[in-house]
């Protein structure tokens, strides 16, 4: 039996669509972080993008994300190693670092749902969005206790 693409690509190598199918639509890129200035430390809230639909866990406008939302970071091969607030769980980090994907993962479970039923997505635990935290300050009340 042949090996599923991501035990043997390197993520350079991938196409377009085995890309976009390494993402487990966790949706926790789209939570707000805040970097601590003096020690690098990330501190993840509960603020999502306004462009993220908390009930599917999904962007709404992913095509053109990009130029919406200023700050959003689209994920390369070259940047995914680098990118200090990509989660534990984030497949492209996984794989990035030689490993292998959960079982709760959708290319690895054959199930969208496995991710949310796994309890590692963040579907149901926004509590605020962007546009509600108009002042830097307005995050600090949506600062989760450890990464989601």
């Amino acid at each position: 039996m042949d090996e599923p693409f991501w035990k043997t690509k390197p993520l350079a190598a991938m196409s377009a669509a085995e890309w976009e199918a390494l993402c487990d639509g966790c949706g926790k890129c789209c939570l707000a972080k805040l970097e601590d200035e003096d020690t690098g430390e990330i501190h993840w809230t509960s603020v999502a993008c306004r462009l993220f639909d908390a009930g599917l866990c999904r962007c709404t406008d992913y095509a053109n994300r990009l130029e919406r939302v200023p700050d959003c970071v689209r994920l390369t091969p070259d940047n995914v190693a680098t990118i200090a607030w990509l989660p534990a769980t984030c497949a492209y980090r996984l794989v990035a670092e030689g490993r292998d994907l959960p079982a709760w993962h959708p290319l690895v479970s054959g199930r969208a749902d496995s991710v949310h039923e796994a309890g590692v997505s963040i579907r149901g635990r926004v509590t605020a969005f962007e546009e509600e935290c108009d002042e830097p300050e307005a995050y600090v009340a949506h600062i989760l206790p450890e990464e989601p």
